[in-house]
């Protein structure tokens, strides 16, 4: 299993409209084509108007394929449309887990 740790800075002020964009659109298409979110969060301490989500894939392939059908979704490319201008910084990066790991 790979993760992947995807962080956005938001323009501040707008993380509320963000939210609304996102839940009240593609929330359930993202979850239904993507497969395993593990989990989607805001910052209290540290940099403020920030979200971080997680999404679990079996493999680096799966991500890819998953992704590409995502992106292939009108609702999605409207969904981008609409929240693009509220970001101001994204960061994405893939996890391996260690043999240790809890999460494998």
């Amino acid at each position: 299993m790979i993760i992947e740790k995807r962080n956005y800075s938001i323009v501040p002020g707008k993380l509320g409209s963000y939210l609304k964009i996102y839940t009240d659109g593609p929330l359930d298409l993202q979850k239904r084509i993507l497969g395993n979110l593990i989990g989607y969060f805001t910052t209290e301490i540290g940099g403020l108007s920030m979200l971080i989500h997680h999404w679990g894939y079996a493999s680096f392939e799966e991500r890819s394929e998953r992704r590409a059908l995502l992106a292939r979704e009108a609702q999605w490319q409207a969904y981008l449309d609409a929240c693009t201008p509220l970001i101001q910084k994204m960061e994405n990066r893939i996890l391996v887990p260690t043999a240790f790991s809890p999460i494998r």
